[in-house]
């Protein structure tokens, strides 16, 4: 399968317009087919696995680590033939299996991305495709991380904040998450740190901080000290009323994200 890569550049322009979210902007370069086998890694509670059930007749798997996560998604999608497995993406052990593997929001979250990387290789047939789309940059989201600084400064919070750990994996530059892929014989198609931009109130932005961030920034696995109820409580106090420092004159917080997007073929 050649590669086009002005065409996926293309694509990008397409589908990258302020009304689509990121996982929308994925599955338009990815461009799934009627008869594709997909793996979505990393699905979470399987509403994007949903989706693209919706665009192939053939199987579909959604795997995720979390079990409630898991039961979510398989007791919200009984009327389909969607599987769904409770398992690591470094455990994944499919050999070509797939023709895409779609993973939005996650490979930030990935303990061994080299490993995953090399495991989805495996896992797709010759001319398969993969694409991730994650927050990228240490400076992943500014809003995130000065409200986050506020937890560090704050003398309730910080001594104990002193002792986290970031679960997460980031990288600086589009060229540094190709040659991840490269390193492990696939072909970049597309790679592009986008800087998205979108409008919410303060509420809405803690939601958004709450359906993700906070998984990792209020995990006992990720401190080496106990946190207990006090400090989970003021963290999230702290967080909130720095999402409210950060809106303008009409209430809204102007909500930065730095996101990788990459299409890689084997």
């Amino acid at each position: 399968m050649g590669i086009d890569f002005s065409q996926i550049a293309g694509r990008y322009e397409r589908y990258s317009s302020v009304q689509k979210s990121a996982a929308d902007i994925l599955l338009g370069l990815l461009e799934i087919k009627d008869a594709d086998d997909v793996l979505d890694l990393g699905c979470g509670a399987g509403n994007l696995t949903r989706k693209i059930k919706a665009m192939t007749k053939g199987r579909v798997v959604g795997i995720d680590p979390s079990e409630g996560m898991i039961k979510e998604a398989m007791g919200k999608n009984k009327d389909t033939n969607i599987t769904f497995e409770l398992k690591n993406a470094e455990e994944i052990n499919y050999s070509d299996s797939f023709d895409v593997i779609f993973s939005n929001s996650a490979f930030q979250w990935f303990r061994d991305p080299k490993k995953t990387i090399e495991r989805c290789y495996t896992a797709l047939r010759k001319g398969g495709r993969i694409g991730i789309q994650a927050p990228a940059k240490k400076i992943y989201s500014p809003n995130f991380i000065e409200a986050v600084e506020k937890v560090e400064q704050d003398a309730r919070t910080k001594s104990i904040f002193a002792h986290f750990r970031s679960p997460w994996f980031f990288m600086e530059t589009p060229d540094e998450y190709g040659r991840l892929f490269e390193d492990k014989g696939f072909k970049v198609a597309f790679s592009k740190i986008e800087c998205i931009k979108t409008n919410y109130t303060p509420g809405e932005v803690f939601q958004i901080f709450s359906s993700g961030a906070i998984a990792g920034y209020l995990n006992q696995d990720c401190y080496d000290t106990k946190i207990n109820e006090n400090y989970t409580d003021t963290f999230k106090k702290i967080v909130k009323d720095a999402f409210v420092k950060q809106a303008n004159d009409e209430g809204k917080v102007e909500l930065v994200f730095n996101r990788i997007f990459l299409i890689a073929v084997k």
